[in-house]
Formats: structure tokens, sequence, C-alpha cells
């Protein structure tokens, strides 16, 4: 017997957390209608996922976020690198690394920048935003089970307040449910990677006075490197509420039962040298390290995403950032497939694109916890050896040889060991700024609702070519003319040659896909641009 019907929508989200509230953000920026559903009863309590980085950040910014969340990390923009120390009160200390971005050179390269907020700060934006775009998200409920056929996906919801089931039949269904990933379980997809690293009680304590004991000292986080009390310790507002993260031992039989207020008392003062501190412990969540990818992305009409497609190491922030960025790209994908001007080929490019990512970026998560000896970490032998470079290259210069690109480099590495942001296909479009009507905004902002393609020089006919394109396949194509004359879109600002910037010529054009990444790129004089054009549309849109 077929259960009945009661809610009928494109796209199913389910696990409400920073990956699904982004996706639904994303979704519904594009007009995609959607219900998210989460079984908790609310956004998180505790300030855990701080860092996002400057991509997640540039994603928020052109999703129209970005104010609001950074008016939510005020209290946190004081704070900027990693400290590590035996303790606060002695005289040893190291700065890993001291500024997020020393010399400010981030600014040529992005109009965003990094920023501290913690997920129960970032979250309560996210869920607002969403909504705004009209998102349907329903606390409180819980995925029961689903049944996914040819046509979509039939998911029986339970309301965790009153009891009451309901089922929902999806085009498409989006599993952000966590590294525990029920859904993923149930379609029977395995994981690859070492596994679990380490285990951590994150404390939550209130302790006025450790504000005078840190000083000036305004760290991201301070790894404190007693042997008999290490921990990390992490500011909340720099004033009373901090976060210490002690090393769980579950493997000996540690329970978290162990963990009772007057250890972690005792822990803490112990670890940050100050024996006489007044603490009140409010709150404790146990959480696990793990290097983890699933084997695969996606199982007919459900995707995973965030957790439950990959877990890395807590050591630079990857793991949310990683998933948001998995939200946006497969956003643009359905909205595209959900509109009928793209084939359901191309929603395969979302594991192709962000599963090697994810493989790389878990890799180097891994090593930077070795290199910051991340307290309770122990990597196997011969792991994460030598300081890690490059940062920057996982957070921003991360590419894609294959997917939804045409004229990829297939040997470009996944994740390069120099920072290379000069237009090539597969790779984030340059950042530059463009002016018109008196208005300054990002080559960036340009991209989020539709394909763009900028041209310069021969830009009537690379017009032509995309009024060609729309007409022939009906995918929303905008197209810029950037120069200096009257009948030019938009200028660049003094002394920045755009074609230079994107690695083309003043005749070639680049056409950038609505996440921002270059699709495309015509290096110089095309003898048929409408031609040309209609070839790479027909080849990134996934059609039969």
């Amino acid at each position: 017997m077929n259960p009945t019907v009661e809610d009928r929508v494109p796209v199913l989200i389910v696990g409400g957390s920073l990956v699904g509230l982004s996706a639904s953000l994303f979704l519904g920026r594009l007009g995609v209608r959607h219900l998210l559903v989460e079984k908790h009863a609310d956004t998180s309590r505790h300030p855990r996922g701080r860092g996002n980085n400057v991509r997640t950040m540039e994603l928020y910014r052109v999703a129209g976020a970005e104010r609001p969340i950074r008016e939510a990390a005020s209290v946190l923009a004081p704070n900027h690198g990693i400290l590590q120390a035996p303790s606060l009160t002695g005289d040893e200390q190291e700065w890993l690394f001291k500024e997020i971005d020393p010399g400010g050179g981030l600014a040529r390269i992005s109009p965003s920048a990094w920023c501290l907020c913690s997920q129960n700060d970032l979250e309560p934006v996210l869920v607002r935003r969403a909504r705004e775009h009209g998102g349907q998200l329903r606390f409180a409920t819980e995925l029961v089970s689903f049944e996914q056929d040819a046509q979509g996906v039939t998911a029986v919801l339970r309301n965790r307040d009153t009891g009451e089931e309901s089922t929902v039949r999806a085009d498409y269904l989006i599993a952000a449910d966590g590294p525990r990933s029920p859904v993923r379980e149930r379609l029977g997809i395995g994981q690859t990677g070492p596994g679990d690293l380490f285990h951590n009680v994150s404390i939550t304590f209130r302790a006025p006075a450790l504000a005078d004991v840190v000083g000036d000292r305004h760290f991201i986080a301070c790894y404190l490197t007693n042997p008999e009390a290490d921990g990390a310790l992490l500011p909340v507002d720099n004033r009373a509420e901090w976060v210490f993260h002690a090393p769980w031992h579950p493997d000996q039989g540690e329970t978290l039962e162990d963990f009772t207020d007057e250890r972690c008392i005792d822990h803490i003062r112990r670890a940050t040298g100050a024996l006489d501190l007044d603490v009140e412990i409010t709150g404790k969540a146990p959480w696990h390290a793990a290097e983890r990818v699933a084997e695969r992305y996606a199982a007919g009409r459900v995707f995973l995403a965030g957790d439950s497609a990959h877990e890395m190491s807590p050591t630079g922030a990857f793991g949310s950032n990683t998933g948001i960025q998995d939200a946006h790209n497969l956003a643009w994908k359905l909205a595209a497939v959900l509109n009928g001007s793209a084939g359901p080929g191309l929603l395969a490019t979302y594991e192709a694109e962000r599963r090697p990512v994810a493989r790389e970026t878990s890799a180097r998560a891994s090593a930077r916890s070795a290199e910051h000896s991340h307290p309770g970490y122990v990597p196997a032998p011969g792991a994460g050896g030598g300081r890690q470079r490059g940062v920057l290259t996982v957070a921003l210069g991360y590419c894609y040889p294959e997917g939804a690109v045409v004229g990829a480099d297939p040997e470009l590495p996944v994740v390069p060991e120099q920072l290379r942001l000069t237009g090539e296909p597969g790779t984030r479009a340059p950042h530059m700024w463009l002016h018109a009507g008196g208005e300054r905004r990002s080559t960036l902002d340009l991209y989020e609702k539709s394909f763009v393609l900028l041209s310069g020089s021969d830009g009537d006919m690379w017009r032509t070519a995309a009024k060609g394109a729309v007409q022939r396949f009906a995918v929303a194509l905008d197209c810029y003319l950037i120069g200096t004359e009257p009948d030019d879109d938009l200028a660049p600002e003094e002394g920045v040659d755009w074609a230079e910037k994107h690695g083309t010529t003043p005749e070639g054009a680049v056409l950038v896909r609505p996440d921002g990444f270059v699709a495309w790129r015509a290096e110089g004089r095309v003898a048929d641009p409408e031609a040309a054009l209609a070839q790479v549309f027909a080849a990134l849109l996934g059609r039969d």
C-alpha cells in the first residue's frame, strides 16, 4: 500500500546544521522550492565550527549573507593566529602563525576575508536568510525512511514533538545529516580513509578572570601542551565565555561520565597555569576527529554533502567549509536540471568535482593536525611530516580537472602547490574590481544565478553568440563587455587589464559558471564564436 503524499517539493534537505542551512540559502537564492528537516528542536547552542574561510565568505557574500554574518561574529573580529604554549602563565610560547592574512595580501585576490563566527552564532543568521528566500525549514522533524524510484524520492518524516508522521515526495534529496549519516548507511555507501584520528570533549565554561591571564593575546585557539593537562583553549567572547577541548580516550575505557565538573575544572586550571582560577562549567559535548571520504557522493536521486560525505580533522577548519562548498556546487546544478536547462548528466559532475577535493583536503587537514601537535592526536609513524604550506591553496585554490568544465588540464592538481587564480578552466574565476553606473563590485559578484560570458574588443560577436546559446539551450547566460568605451558594460579599475587577469587576450572570452568557476576560456579570436559557444554548452549541460 502506497502512503498518501502530503507534500511535494523539488528538493528535500535532511539535516539543518551549517551545510544543510547553506544548501537551503543557496537553493532559495536560485528560486528552487525546497524543504529542510532537522531532528533537533533548534540551531546549535554549542560554540564550535567557527572558522569560515575566504571561499566560504565569498559564497555568503554573493548570497547576501556576509554582512549579517560578520555582525554576528564581531566579538571575535580582533582574534588572529594560533598560539602554542605549556601554559598561559609561563614565558615559553610560540605562535604557530600570528596573522591569518599577514600584510593584507588577500585583498588582491578576493573581495572577502576569513571570518571567525561560531556555529551557534552563524546558524541563526542562515536560518533567517534561508527563510527570507523561501526556504521551508522544519526543526524537531526527523527522517524516518525513504524510498526512491526513477522519478523521485518518497520520504516519511516524523514530528518529534507530536509523533505525527507525514510523507513528502521530492525530485531530489540532499543528505546533510552528519558523519554517522543514516541516509548514507541506508544507501550502503562505504567510506575510505584512515578512520578515527582522536577524540575530544568540548567543555564550555565561564571564567571572567581568564581574560586577565590571556591579556592581549587575542588568539583563535591556544594549544596548551602540559603533558598532564593538555588541550585547546578557544575564546567565545574574549571576556568571560570560553571553550576547552580536552583529550578523551574511549579506547582506554574512558567514558564521558568520567569528565565530571571537578575533573574539568582541575584540568582547565592546570592547563592554563592559573591554578586558582574561578571556573563554572556550563556544558560538555563529545566530538570525534576522523579522516574518511564516502566512496560515492550520490545514489540515484540522493546526494551526500558535508560530513555525510567526508570527515576531516578540525585543524584548519576545512571540514565545514568543504561541506558548505559542496552545497554551493550542488545547488546550481540541481537548479539547472530542475528548470530544464541541463540534463541529469550535469548532476554526475558533483561527485567528479567534489570528491577529489575532499580527499585532498582531508589529507591536508590531518597533516596540519600533526604539524600543530593538536592535543589528543598521535599520528601514525611517518604521517604529516614537515611544515604544511599553502593553506590558502586548499581554501581557495582547489581545482576541477574534470567535471562541468571544457578545456581543463586533466593533469591539473586538485590542490596545487602554488595559488594560481588566472582564469584556467576548472579554477575559481579571478577577482577584480569593476565599475558601472557609479557602483563598484567584484567580478565574483556577477556569478550566482546564471552563466556569465566576459569579453572585450570582440564583444559584439560574443554578445551575438551568447544570444544564440540562450535561444538554443534555454540557459541563463549574461554577457558583459569589459572596457572603457561608452558601449562597454563594465569598466575595470585603472591600470587593470581584464584579459590579462583572466589569461586571455582582448579578442578572447571567458565563460564562468554560476558557482564562480571558469567553465571554458577562448584565449584569442575565434572564427565562429556562436558555433564555439554552442559546442561548449552542449558539453557542459549534461544533455543526452
